[in-house]
């Protein structure tokens, strides 16, 4: 398919492109950027007047729910919600059920997604067999079958020893570990210790359910060479033994949530249960840590933690309420908003949902396309065509996703995406955008 991108302007965060120019589309690479090739007869013109052509944005933490959890979450609801969120390529964790420790598990993934045509899967490899922190898995296996790294998901590792052992194992391949640092004891609670929590009668995660785990893991990463990214880093405290180990010369990445880079403690209210989530949002101090850290690189990325809950398992008293939020559609503007409201702009608001979890990936895979996460001549054909100043509101019928429960329903949030592409085909176009192409 042939698809010319006519008068948008094009942001390539990544070579700092920004210019009011065509994108010629075909055979699933990009032809053409402002110079159109002689003769290019495309097969659909879409008018990007008004509109940012942008690539296509990649989330580093997106939870499908299948295998096992079909009832909060089938695949082809969440691609749906992906590709309606502007999203070309996404990385699921290991936690489904069962758990993604297998090689014929992590095909059968891949090949159900690739049949949906629609955003790229790359699956995330159980660290431990059956995550329990016990025995390795065969990382090489699933290397083979597609795994672009391996992690524990939501399940702390206890076992110390066992820890070291993988890092020297994905040291010695190369592999990427992905960790989210918290101690298994003191991360037990279910809101972030403070005045909130002890007035509300809820148990506590302390600051130092993270810095704990971030002081174990770096010391291992210290011994072993190992390369880790750092999953949903939380607290203004964690950040700052991130950028230590990172002006130590330490291989590490890390991202944060949506839902930590905009709310508070605060937020939770009279026990509100959409914002029972892991890790736990937390004070104004630690929110406007992350979002300084965001702009100055210290967080290498935003990631919508998509994670799905069906009606019973979130509509239960706070303490008892399932973990998790959607946020595949709320990623690309809660970014705008963000670059907004803090002032890092337009360009960065993009980089960290494009090039810069692409860079993270890249790092992962070794062999990942040079041009994922980019807008450059000869690369992958993965679009993001966007309107920056619509705006809507957040709502259950505005959402894709089997699972409806946000702690951002209400809130009005600008850019809309009118169209996504991915490998050179429309996977997604809303209604204004057909009317005018």
């Amino acid at each position: 398919m042939k698809i010319l991108i006519k008068n948008g302007r094009v942001i390539d965060p990544a070579r700092n492109f920004d210019e009011r120019c065509d994108v010629a589309l075909a055979a699933g690479r990009v032809v053409g950027i402002k110079n159109i090739p002689a003769g290019f007869a495309p097969s659909r013109t879409l008018d990007a007047t008004g509109c940012i052509v942008a690539p296509g944005l990649v989330d580093l933490a997106v939870r499908l729910r299948e295998p096992g959890h079909e009832h909060e979450g089938m695949l082809e609801s969440e691609m749906a919600a992906a590709v309606a969120g502007g999203v070309t390529s996404l990385v699921c964790p290991p936690d489904t059920d069962p758990v993604l420790d297998e090689p014929g598990l992590v095909e059968m993934l891949k090949m159900r997604a690739e049949k949906l045509h629609q955003a790229r899967v790359f699956p995330l490899g159980a660290l431990t067999r059956g995550l329990a922190g016990e025995v390795l898995t065969e990382m090489a296996e699933l290397t083979e079958a597609g795994c672009v790294g391996f992690g524990q998901a939501e399940v702390a590792l206890v076992n110390t020893q066992v820890l070291q052992r993988a890092l020297q194992y994905a040291a010695t391949y190369g592999y990427t570990v992905w960790l989210r640092p918290q101690e298994l004891h003191l991360g037990k609670g279910v809101a972030a210790s403070g005045p909130l929590a002890t007035r509300l009668g809820l148990a506590g995660v302390p600051v130092a359910a993270e810095t704990i785990a971030l002081h174990t893991i770096f010391e291992l990463m210290k011994a072993t060479g190992a390369r880790v990214h750092l999953c949903r880093i939380s607290s203004a405290a964690g950040l700052q033994l991130v950028r230590q180990a990172k002006d130590a010369g330490l291989p590490v990445t890390c991202d944060a949530s949506i839902n930590s880079l905009h709310l508070t403690d605060a937020d939770i209210g009279y026990f509100d249960s959409r914002l029972r989530l892991n890790p736990p949002v937390r004070q104004q101090r630690d929110r406007d840590a992350l979002r300084e850290a965001l702009a100055d690189g210290t967080l290498d990325a935003l990631v919508s933690d998509h994670t799905p809950v069906d009606e019973d398992a979130k509509t239960l008293p706070f303490a008892e309420a399932e973990p998790g939020a959607t946020g595949l559609e709320l990623l690309l503007s809660l970014a705008l908003k963000w670059g907004q409201d803090s002032g890092a702009g337009l360009t960065r608001a993009l980089a960290v949902v494009t090039s810069e979890p692409a860079r993270v990936l890249g790092t992962s895979l070794g062999l990942l396309s040079a041009s994922c996460g980019q807008l450059v001549e000869g690369g992958v054909a993965d679009v993001c065509v966007l309107d920056p100043q619509a705006a809507w509101t957040v709502s259950d019928g505005a959402l894709r996703s089997q699972g409806k429960h946000t702690p951002f329903t209400g809130y009005e949030l600008p850019g809309r995406v009118r169209c996504t592409i991915v490998a050179g085909q429309l996977a997604y176009e809303d209604r204004q955008q057909a009317q005018r192409g």
